[in-house]
């Protein structure tokens, strides 16, 4: 059990020769393989009695974290005199997260699902913002049944609920564009403007376009502020997130982190997630002790950027009130002076007029008292199981039907095609027929093309299986 504690990932085969190197005595993989099932049950809790607790762990959750909003959601059940229900969705929004997301001042969101494993598979929907450090910052996350657009509209609604979001408010969302989250997003939030993650869209486009050149057109399209069209482009983008996000990488790299515990049992995946969040808070303390400044160290080196780009340009005054500078303008989708508005600073600061200090030009999004203030709000520890509250509800809450899912068990999230070429480090010219090239190209691995070689024979053409002596053995 202290081995299995210490690190629940060991495998089979290392802790069997540590059991017989500690032992001195021969364990079949068998048993401790069997040994390994059970002392995970007894380190991480039992996968069916934790729905028996469920109740007394939200008890102590909310206690602990002063306005946690804790949403439980259960099949439905036609025998009204039924003393148990059976488990469907599970919403959590600890309060001091739910604080914090308000002090940030942004009003973006990323939305991604991850899939749980386990006995009881479902899908674990995260909420993830952005901080003035352009860092992520979880808000919220649910257990569902599936991803669909019943289960994200009823996220989404829970989400309303804690921001008081209504159907005209003009929030900002991104997302991969997951199964029924389109649909719940437009159907609640029709005001809302709703942002396509780049990647994904460049993952779909390489299906029919597949070399590098497409990429950088489709990028440079993204990039530019001057032409349309909306979900994807900066040129439609508003400025009501203070961002020009074009990746939904937040709630990426957030279920990366997310990964050890989704195998884990339902009350252990929560307090996985709580705890992440709680080290997240201490871990990004520790960073802006270190910063000095009246901006975040993100948006200083945006910052100093641009004010060498700056440099480089000729600002001609019209006499009046206005600045021809030539290049776009991403002043108000950033919130962030760029270069043309700093050039016409600098202009105005030569002819002796008074433009005082640069930062005070920034939204208050990026000043470092702003990321400070979203960290002041923690997120607390929970006593031990034996000293959580009892709840008085006489209905017992079932775990889902259980159901096997086809195929090993993945602990990694699926690659990409280009991830997987990136990681192959297949760059090839585009005009290239060869297989490797066409596997570099599509991101997959395909033996079209290949000539096997007869491992028999040594005769090119057929395979062992089908050899027929042409060899003349």
């Amino acid at each position: 059990m202290d081995q299995i504690e210490s690190n629940p990932t060991i495998p089979v085969r290392a802790l069997q020769e540590q059991l017989q190197k500690d032992y001195q005595v021969g364990f079949s993989i068998h048993k401790v393989f069997r040994a390994k099932s059970t002392a995970k049950k007894l380190v991480q809790g039992d996968y069916k009695k934790q729905y028996d607790v469920l109740r007394d762990y939200i008890l102590e959750l909310q206690s602990t974290n002063p306005e946690t909003t804790v949403k439980l959601e259960f099949d439905s059940e036609p025998n009204l005199s039924a003393t148990s229900r059976r488990f469907k969705r599970m919403y959590v929004c600890l309060g001091g997260m739910k604080k914090g997301f308000r002090a940030c001042l942004r009003d973006f969101l990323g939305f991604d699902g991850a899939f749980m494993k386990g006995p009881f598979p479902g899908q674990i929907l995260t909420a993830v913002g952005v901080d003035s450090n352009n860092g992520i910052y979880p808000l919220a996350y649910a257990i569902v049944e599936t991803e669909n657009t019943d289960s994200w509209k009823w996220f989404l609604e829970c989400i309303a609920d804690d921001l008081d979001l209504h159907a005209n408010s003009n929030f900002t969302f991104i997302s991969d564009r997951q199964k029924g989250l389109q649909t719940a997003i437009s159907q609640l939030f029709p005001c809302a403007e709703h942002r396509f993650c780049l990647r994904h869209i460049h993952d779909n486009m390489r299906k029919t376009w597949r070399t590098n050149e497409y990429k950088e057109h489709l990028w440079n399209c993204a990039t530019t502020t001057t032409i349309p069209p909306q979900h994807w482009a900066r040129s439609h983008f508003t400025g009501r997130a203070v961002s020009d996000m074009l990746l939904n990488n937040l709630c990426e790299v957030f279920n990366s982190k997310l990964i050890e515990g989704r195998d884990k049992p339902l009350i252990s995946c929560l307090e996985y997630i709580r705890e992440y969040m709680m080290k997240r808070i201490c871990n990004v303390i520790k960073v802006q002790k270190k910063c000095v400044g009246p901006l975040t160290p993100s948006a200083t080196k945006i910052m100093e950027k641009n004010v060498n780009w700056a440099s480089q340009y000729t600002v001609r005054w019209n006499g009046s009130d206005k600045y021809q500078v030539q290049g776009p303008w991403k002043w108000e989708l950033t919130g962030l002076p760029c270069k043309h508005v700093i050039a016409v600073l600098n202009d105005k600061a030569d002819n002796g007029e008074e433009v005082g200090e640069l930062h005070t030009y920034a939204h208050r999004v990026h000043w470092l008292e702003t990321w400070k203030a979203a960290y002041v709000y923690k997120v607390e520890p929970i006593k031990g199981r034996a000293m959580w509250p009892i709840s008085e509800c006489p209905i017992k809450i079932t775990p889902p039907i259980h159901k096997n899912q086809p195929g090993r068990p993945k602990k990694k999230r699926r690659h990409s095609a280009e991830e997987k070429s990136q990681k192959k480090g297949d760059n090839v010219a585009s005009g290239s027929g060869s297989q490797s090239n066409i596997a570099s190209r599509s991101g997959k691995l395909t033996r079209k093309f290949i000539q096997v070689t007869c491992s028999k024979c040594k005769i090119k053409g057929h395979n062992a299986r089908t050899c027929k002596g042409q060899g003349g053995k």
